[in-house]
């Protein structure tokens, strides 16, 4: 009877054991699944918030880059004017102050609405090796959406109204080489044949996806051109000489003194001013690519006034005003092109050279050649524009920018300085474009020009002034 007890007593523990295994199996299967449901709720809610985190921090990102892109667009206009108008019109004869102010004043209403008719699309829409096509013709799809294959934190707009300014200016620097003696109506016809003839091809060749001399989207020769050296500097001083040698010179040449070399020293100081926009506004975005370009800008700026006035100092014996301003644009010519690929000791031996270039180029070679370039504007920006782009090549360095990419994670040789010696053929094979580009299309234009308008103004009118002449009004009323 004992063993029955004892036995039964354990199957019935063993049943009760089971069926309490039972009644609590349900309850940790659900406590389970509760938890794997809290953890998956927790990690959804953490990559949304991180994925938010992203967002707001490209959001910032983006605004940053775009408020600086806008900023550097308004210090480019600032270069056209009042910078360059003030600089140019200080240079020329009382009689020509207005004429020549309006010439930069114009061009600024009249490539606006070039570039947005049909200039941003034939620089920087989809083309062929010289030239880009008509996709944004009208600004059609040119809006806030970034464009990934020029700048991909700023919106497209914001690098149209960018690259505009820089449209402004090229032809405005060419006016330096005519100043005193072509007809303003001239001028404008000239500058819209010479904006679709040199500008437009040399800009998307240079900058434009696919371009013939484009260094990071796909050219066949990697020309380095960090903020328009050869589209800008090149372009425009080239193109001036051919403008001082088919007009002629000026009635009364060479004595033709500038008659406030206090608006030109004004001038200067805006146009070294806003070239921090044009320049380190080249990076397209408020990084430490811009800050290096805006470093190099102003240590080459510095040290074409140090080049330029020690060499007047030597020959002279003294340095003039005139010449310690016209230093620093050389400076600031030369390291256009570089100011995104060197460091600060290769800018500054970029504005030195430049300073002493320009010096020679406008005191001793003009003197010796004859050309009346009214206002050095080939001196300057052909000249220096030239020595800038190849020494670029030869200070380029992929410590400042590794344009050329990485092989096995070590950045590839940019210029000279880096081991990458063919690089400056590159440049000279640029340069050399630039030149005939600008040689041909100038000439044409020229040529167009003078068949349906005529270039320049009468003798007596010269006599008289271009700004009573052009626009019927006089800069300075001196009896009132």
């Amino acid at each position: 009877m004992r063993r029955l007890t004892v036995g039964g007593l354990l199957i019935v523990s063993v049943f009760c054991c089971a069926a309490q295994a039972l009644e609590q199996s349900p309850t940790s299967v659900h406590a389970a699944t509760l938890v794997a449901a809290e953890q998956a709720t927790v990690e959804t809610t953490s990559q949304q918030q991180i994925a938010s985190l992203q967002q707001q921090v490209t959001a910032a990102q983006s605004s940053g880059d775009n408020a600086w892109m806008l900023l550097s667009s308004a210090l480019v206009l600032l270069m056209t004017g009042p910078g360059l108008a003030l600089f140019y019109g200080g240079l020329v004869r009382k009689k020509n102050v207005l004429a020549t102010m309006m010439q930069s004043f114009g061009l600024m209403a009249i490539v606006t609405v070039l570039w947005a008719l049909v200039g941003y699309s034939l620089c920087f829409s989809p083309g062929n090796r010289f030239i880009g096509g008509l996709s944004y013709i009208f600004l059609r799809g040119v809006g806030p959406a970034p464009n990934p294959a020029y700048a991909p934190t700023i919106p497209q707009q914001t690098f149209m109204l960018f690259q505009m300014m820089f449209a402004i200016i090229t032809p405005a620097l060419i006016t330096g080489a005519f100043a005193e003696r072509m007809k303003f109506s001239a001028m404008a016809l000239f500058m819209i044949l010479w904006s679709f003839l040199v500008y437009d091809p040399m800009a998307h060749m240079v900058w434009g996806v696919g371009g013939l001399l484009n260094a990071a989207a796909g050219g066949k020769f990697s020309a380095l051109d960090f903020a328009g050296g050869t589209v800008v500097h090149i372009s425009s001083g080239v193109s001036a000489l051919v403008c001082a040698l088919y007009l002629g010179k000026r009635l009364g040449y060479p004595k033709a003194p500038p008659h406030s070399v206090v608006l030109s020293f004004i001038g200067a100081c805006l146009l070294w001013f806003g070239w921090f926009g044009f320049n380190a506004g080249s990076a397209l975005s408020a990084g430490s690519l811009a800050s290096s370009a805006f470093v190099a800008t102003q240590l080459a700026a510095a040290a074409g006034v140090m080049g330029w006035a020690g060499a007047e100092w030597l020959r002279n014996g003294k340095p003039s005003a005139l010449g310690a301003i016209s230093g620093a644009v050389t400076g600031l010519v030369a390291i256009t092109p570089a100011s995104g690929f060197v460091g600060p000791m290769s800018a500054l031996l970029v504005g030195l050279a430049a300073g002493v270039v320009g010096y020679i180029m406008v005191t001793i070679i003009k003197s010796r050649f004859g050309y009346d370039d009214s206002l050095d504007a080939f001196g300057v920006h052909g000249a220096c524009g030239t020595i800038g782009a190849l020494l670029t090549g030869i200070f380029a360095t992929e410590a400042i920018n590794p344009i050329f990419g990485s092989r096995g994670g070590k950045p590839l040789p940019v210029g000279m300085i880096d081991g990458n010696g063919a690089q400056v053929l590159n440049q000279l094979l640029a340069v050399t474009i630039t030149w005939v580009i600008a040689i041909v299309g100038s000439l044409i234009a020229l040529k167009i020009v003078d068949l349906l308008v005529g270039l320049r103004v009468s003798p007596e009118q010269e006599v008289q002034g271009l700004d009573l002449s052009q626009h019927g009004e006089e800069g300075y009323n001196l009896e009132s």
